[in-house]
């Protein structure tokens, strides 16, 4: 019998804080409250299908601390949604939010359902069903919904307007990734790929590696990825695999990224393992991520670098793009190996802080342009990477825990200045 224990991302967050409140001194009375969630929600949605069958999905909302503001993160519609997943990434919001110091706590949210088998007026019922039986919980003022793996702007737009059915009048401000339409933000929809480039431009420039010469492989083409790619392509790396569900697609000449994501988005369903590219062979997603590279850019699911596959990752950086990629295992090989990692609450913080944009243009009734957008988007990005580099520096620790140093502070003394009610 296997006695191999099963991976539970929750178990990695609270292995990394455990660890920055060691090195910071706190007593375990003191972070004691923050490694639980403050509130964890189940729900049963029946849906009426296409067919004329009834199908009930699960689904759920996870808050993890409003410490210091609402509740902050995506909703996830995937086949291997659990409630341990969406605990551990509710609490990755927490952090995320913490170490670019915006006012927000961290939550998240999940149906368990594969979006690509729904037909979309099935997804729209699913939807606002999941959002009248969450309801209760969120709001412009608790707890704010965005896009996740397979949710999108349109999702969030149903979001938008069940729960402003429900309270009588318009809500923008309960969910943000909308369609500009209904008060989205310029820049929203690139952000989080935008903070991605940034961050690797500069780990780049921390450590003296020029941008001319240097490569990129990314894992995932969704959002995060195809921007990611776009936008690291843009600034001058040589793209050299990107990948998807079906395959990698590799040349060590470079990729043409603007005429991939023409390709991935001319139409749905459309697929890497059909591509046709000049130059281009395919290979797995195991070998995309253990290719030579300046920077790889895991930015699929969590669990892709673990103790398996770390001993043969060739990259000399690694900007995780996802939310969870590493386990606590795999950063332990990477570090020995002198393999630099900038954390995923960290290097993909850009699409919260352009949400955290959205939310203030919601509420305020205002509206700013996509150059103001991304201007204060970089600024806080490079404030937040130079803080982190400096104190992982000072500490001599890694870029994760350093990040963690930061973001665990600001939650706990945030916690502990409020006080246990009561």
């Amino acid at each position: 019998m296997s006695t191999t224990k099963k991976y539970n991302p929750y178990d990695n967050v609270q292995a990394v804080v455990k660890n920055a409140a060691s090195i910071l001194g706190y007593s375990h009375d003191d972070y004691e409250a923050v490694l639980f969630p403050e509130r964890e929600l189940k729900v049963s949605i029946p849906i009426r299908m296409d067919d004329g069958s009834v199908h009930v999905f699960e689904g759920y909302r996870v808050q993890h601390s409003t410490s210091r503001g609402p509740a902050k993160g995506g909703i996830r519609y995937h086949q291997n949604v659990n409630i341990d997943e969406v605990k551990a990434l509710a609490a990755w919001m927490t952090f995320k939010c913490a170490v670019v110091n915006i006012p927000y706590g961290g939550g998240k949210g999940g149906i368990v359902c594969d979006p690509s088998k729904l037909s979309d007026s099935e997804l729209r019922r699913l939807t606002r069903r999941f959002t009248a039986m969450i309801a209760p919980i969120i709001g412009p003022d608790q707890d704010i919904p965005a896009p996740d793996v397979g949710t999108n702007a349109n999702v969030m737009g149903w979001i938008m307007d069940t729960y402003s059915m429900l309270k009588g009048h318009c809500v923008p401000g309960v969910v943000t990734g909308k369609p500009l339409e209904l008060g989205g933000a310029l820049g929203r929809h690139e952000a989080t790929g935008r903070g991605v480039m940034l961050t690797t431009l500069n780990i780049l420039k921390a450590l003296d590696i020029p941008v001319k010469g240097s490569t990129a492989v990314i894992q995932g083409m969704g959002n995060v990825g195809s921007i990611s790619a776009k936008l690291i392509h843009k600034a001058g790396l040589k793209v050299i695999a990107v990948s998807d569900v079906s395959c990698g697609i590799y040349n060590p000449e470079g990729l043409n990224i603007p005429e991939i994501i023409e390709y991935l988005s001319a139409k749905k369903g459309n697929l890497l393992k059909d591509y046709k590219g000049d130059g281009v062979s395919y290979i797995s997603n195991e070998e995309l991520l253990e290719l030579k590279t300046t920077v790889l850019v895991p930015a699929a699911l969590e669990n892709q670098i673990n103790e398996k596959n770390a001993k043969k990752i060739q990259a000399k950086v690694i900007v995780e793009g996802a939310n969870g990629p590493t386990t606590v295992e795999a950063d332990e090989i990477l570090k020995k190996r002198g393999i630099i990692l900038v954390p995923d609450i960290l290097a993909n913080a850009g699409g919260v802080v352009v949400s955290y944009f959205e939310w203030v243009q919601n509420i305020q009734s205002v509206s700013w342009s996509e150059e103001y957008v991304n201007e204060r988007l970089k600024t806080i990005m490079d404030q937040a990477f130079q803080a982190v580099w400096d104190i992982a520096r000072e500490k001599d620790t890694s870029l994760r825990t350093g990040a963690y140093l930061i973001a665990v502070k600001r939650v706990v003394d945030a916690k502990n200045l409020r006080g246990i009610w009561p």
